[in-house]
């Protein structure tokens, strides 16, 4: 899961499906996860999220998870993933 493609708003479908390797397998996991519709369509949530940049859904994951601010977190792009800053 280190690909660099598909980073900006509006590539929520793309960039999962580069990351499991299919667009079938990342729009099953997108309808599980209420972002996409049986038609194949965003959802409001789903909405949300694909407005988001890869950076800004991986602190929201972070910052829910662990129930502190975003502005807590930092962001590395080569791993999709973000920790708690160091004070």
């Amino acid at each position: 899961m280190t690909t660099q493609k598909f980073m900006g708003k509006g590539q929520l479908i793309d960039r999962l499906a580069a990351q499991v390797g299919s667009k079938d397998t990342a729009m099953g996991i997108l309808q599980k996860r209420g972002h996409v519709d049986d038609k194949g369509e965003l959802t409001p949530a789903g909405k949300l999220r694909d407005a988001m940049t890869a950076e800004e859904r991986a602190i929201d994951r972070s910052a829910t998870k662990q129930k502190r601010p975003p502005k807590a977190f930092k962001y590395n792009p080569a791993n999709n993933r973000a920790t708690l800053k160091v004070k």
